[in-house]
């Protein structure tokens, strides 16, 4: 009987850390925007060296002609 009581409590408390967690998982802070924004910030970087390789690649087919 103890010990079912006790599975009970625990599983309760299991559940309600749970809930908890996920509640304090959908508000974004000031940190998670923060690093939001670095990764879109170093995304637009990487497409614009990417472009930039592009462009120096074809200036260099158009000069070998």
């Amino acid at each position: 009987m103890k010990l079912q009581l006790l599975r009970t409590l625990a599983l309760s408390v299991l559940i309600g850390m749970m809930a908890f967690g996920l509640a304090a998982c959908e508000e974004e802070g000031p940190a998670e925007q923060a690093g939001e924004n670095i990764d879109e910030a170093m995304e637009d970087a990487g497409e614009s060296v990417e472009e930039m390789g592009e462009s120096v690649e074809e200036a260099a087919e158009e000069s070998s002609y």
